[in-house]
């Protein structure tokens, strides 16, 4: 009888590292004590099936937050092509599955804004979203306007309201990340915050805050507000 085996298997048996005692240790450790019971490291092995390439990677890139940002290209110098796809996927369906955990709290905050979107400061390319509320504030959906790049040409009003007058939104929100980490406001930042508070207005819309996600560190808040910033008032 043929036996069948999995691509993932396969890959594993084909790898030139041996299993080891510790990798195993690993995965005994996870099926009796769950997930809490392993570090970073130990986690990353388990996806890449193997435990060099997981310490390569974390020295490198020097930290989880970091690693977490690296497109498929970035990663090809260390890992082959399939486990760069498999390991950005599996640390993406991480944030997704925070997100989707979310899905009911109640957004009255932009503390909860950049909480709800603390995954888009692991991200390299600027992206803009819109969050949908309705009229308890709790949270319908959250909507990418523009990926890769944000400017005023891209961020058009009607591609930021199409979705909240399609999911009959009672209330939006602009979300935008800086991936240096800085969430510090540009010029060109204050000027679509300004002209879309403005059309908002004129439309009848809801525009309760625009919120620029950064990374924390010493000093500075993970976050700026645009409201408490007073440009929307």
């Amino acid at each position: 009888m043929q036996q069948h085996i999995f691509p993932f298997e396969s890959e594993l048996q084909n790898t030139t590292e041996a299993p080891s005692s510790h990798c195993s240790s690993v995965e005994d450790r996870l099926a009796t004590y769950g997930s809490e019971a392993l570090d970073s490291t130990e986690h990353l092995a388990l996806i890449l099936g193997s435990q060099k390439q997981a310490e390569a990677l974390l020295k490198h890139f020097g930290s989880l937050t970091v690693l977490t940002r690296a497109s498929v290209e970035e990663l090809l110098s260390f890992i082959p092509r399939s486990k760069a796809l498999r390991l950005v996927s599996s640390l993406r369906m991480g944030a997704v599955a925070l997100r989707e955990e979310r899905q009911f709290l109640v957004i009255d905050n932009p503390l909860a804004i950049a909480e709800l979107c603390s995954e888009m400061r692991f991200l390299d390319r600027e992206s803009l979203r819109v969050v949908l509320l309705n009229t308890k504030q709790q949270l319908i959906k959250v909507a990418t306007v523009s990926q890769d790049t944000l400017n005023e040409a891209l961020a058009h009003p009607r591609e930021i309201f199409k979705p909240v007058i399609v999911h009959s939104a009672y209330a939006f929100i602009m979300v935008h990340n800086h991936p240096s980490g800085d969430p510090s406001p540009s010029e060109a930042d204050l000027r679509l915050t300004r002209r879309i508070n403005e059309a908002s207005r004129i439309l009848q819309l809801n525009l309760i805050d625009h919120v620029i996600i950064g990374s924390p560190a010493p000093g500075r808040s993970s976050y700026f507000s645009f409201k408490e910033g007073g440009v929307i008032s």
